[in-house]
């Protein structure tokens, strides 16, 4: 079916590196979450459009006051173990670069790449809603945000968490914490450097507009704190560039894509401060 959305270009050879390198570089640095710093991601292989993650349960030790009679080994445990199917998805941006005229390569693989770096950021910010939710009562931010991270620490969870602030809430969050009230993070990609807050009670923040009521479906959302074992994402293959020559359009067709898929792994260590009042 023929298509009138053209833009101008350069042709195939002079394209294909440039819109590669570029679309890739894009959608990796301007995803909070691609990187897989606060969400871990499971790399699928080749043939399968599913992730099977395990869900591992925690066990007791045995304390050993004395020798056990001969030949007798203390009780042995198992955990539990549940496994979460994580089902990929395929998110594609299409554009098509006609040989005539003197559109900017870069700047069009750098529209692709953000194309699938905000529908991946968008997918995770749907999927925090299976978080536990807490309802805010307090006047201050603050003070819930500290009230969720003790809730997720009474949980069990020992390791690092992360925090996602709402563009709403942003304001009214930085109010209550100042400009120094914090120390600074160690961040990997550009996304995570300019959304980046600070660390707050051993927490890194971050604050996306990804993170809002469309989103997430639930009225008040401002914001998630979570560990990597709350979610878990996955991909095959990270982000592609394929190139294709289309004589009738007299151009290139430029499609990026990328399978992804995320699921909630366990909703108790993490939580969903929302404000429907």
């Amino acid at each position: 079916m023929a298509n009138s959305a053209y833009a101008s270009g350069l042709n195939l050879d002079a394209l294909m590196v440039p819109v590669q390198a570029q679309t890739v570089y894009a959608a990796q640095e301007n995803s909070l979450y691609l990187p897989g710093t606060m969400i871990p991601m499971v790399q699928v292989p080749a043939g399968s459009s599913t992730a099977q993650v395990a869900v591992m349960g925690s066990v007791a030790a045995t304390a050993i006051s004395s020798e056990a009679a001969p030949g007798a080994d203390f009780d042995t445990v198992l955990p539990a173990d549940t496994k979460k199917t994580i089902t990929l998805e395929l998110i594609a941006a299409r554009t098509v670069l006609r040989d005539f005229g003197g559109v900017d390569v870069e700047d069009m693989s750098r529209i692709m790449g953000n194309a699938i770096a905000s529908s991946v950021d968008t997918k995770i910010s749907t999927e925090m809603a299976n978080l536990t939710q807490q309802e805010i009562t307090e006047s201050n931010l603050l003070h819930e945000f500290y009230e969720a991270v003790g809730a997720i620490r009474a949980a069990g969870e020992t390791g690092p968490l992360n925090a996602v602030i709402s563009a709403a809430a942003y304001h009214e969050f930085m109010q209550h914490i100042g400009s120094s009230a914090f120390s600074n993070a160690d961040v990997q990609n550009a996304a995570m450097r300019t959304g980046q807050i600070g660390v707050i009670s051993g927490v890194n923040c971050y604050v996306s507009s990804f993170l809002n009521d469309t989103n997430t479906g639930v009225t008040g959302t401002k914001a998630a704190i979570f560990s990597a074992d709350a979610l878990r994402g996955a991909t095959q293959g990270g982000v592609k560039v394929e190139v294709e020559r289309r004589a009738s359009a007299v151009g290139n067709d430029v499609v990026a894509s990328i399978a992804f898929g995320i699921e909630t792994l366990d909703a108790t260590r993490g939580i969903l401060l929302k404000d429907a009042a």
